[in-house]
């Protein structure tokens, strides 16, 4: 059994062949796939995707980075208001800081992750953290968190064993592994080793990040197959044993209420 912490699978990129993409993960062992939302735009097609696999996918909400713009104060309103409602969301994702493209709205970013962390502590939510460029930030926000229950995923976590380090200072929190750790020039596997087997979920980020055989394809819930070999390759471990485990991990951070 695995599970798919992260996955994007009610983008267009999947709306020609979505059944057989979950079939494929099933058969792939994937007994769970939980899915971050991005913006207001995605929120009824994550939720769809949900409805019509309910006993495989799980829905977040939350405002990605990369969709905090001059309209940031209308998305975090319907953040909320999606929050007040009755709804089955199991985490708030996914929230975080993207200083990759661009650094234009980083005050409104901080703004942001901060707002939607106070509702995780609010709702009891566990997060899901995007951070590409943005370490220091991140790390500087969270160190404000660290004696309060909140728990979560740093999502797609590439860093050194310094960065893993201070990330496992967050003793709620996992660190999420994705299909990097297959590429060739991928120095993660060296920092792995240095992080307890305890602490790592599995994640695909689907439709991105596709793992090596399969690289360069658009990515799916099945290939976190791929990404979990090569953890149990890493590690030394049993692959039933490493399956277990991050398993294990992944149920700890979420909870289904259902």
């Amino acid at each position: 059994m695995l599970i798919d912490t992260h996955s994007h699978l009610f983008l267009e990129e999947f709306s020609e062949d979505l059944p057989q993409v979950m079939e494929r993960a099933r058969k792939a062992g994937v007994s769970h796939i939980f899915m971050p939302n991005i913006d207001s735009m995605t929120i009824e097609p994550m939720l769809s995707v949900c409805a019509d696999y309910p006993d495989l996918c799980y829905p977040m909400i939350g405002l990605h980075p990369t969709s905090v713009n001059e309209t940031y104060e209308r998305e975090l309103a319907i953040v909320r208001e999606r929050l007040s409602a009755p709804n089955n969301f199991v985490a708030i994702g996914e929230i975080g800081l993207d200083l990759y493209w661009d650094k234009t709205f980083l005050n409104e970013q901080l703004f942001v992750l901060e707002k939607q962390i106070e509702w995780a502590l609010e709702y009891n939510f566990p997060i899901v953290i995007h951070s590409r460029e943005a370490f220091d930030y991140i790390y500087k926000v969270m160190k404000t968190y660290k004696n309060t229950p909140l728990t979560g995923i740093f999502h797609s976590f590439t860093g050194t064993p310094d960065e893993a380090a201070k990330l496992l200072e967050f003793e709620g929190f996992m660190l999420g592994i994705n299909g990097v750790v297959t590429f060739k020039k991928s120095t993660l596997p060296d920092t792995l080793r240095t992080v307890p087997l305890e602490r790592i979920v599995l994640e695909t980020d689907s439709p991105y990040l596709t793992p090596v055989p399969n690289r360069g394809k658009r990515n799916e819930s099945a290939n976190v197959r791929d990404t979990f070999l090569k953890i149990a390759e890493i590690y030394q471990m049993n692959p039933e044993y490493v399956a277990q485990v991050t398993t294990e991990n992944a149920l700890k951070v979420f909870v289904i209420r259902k």
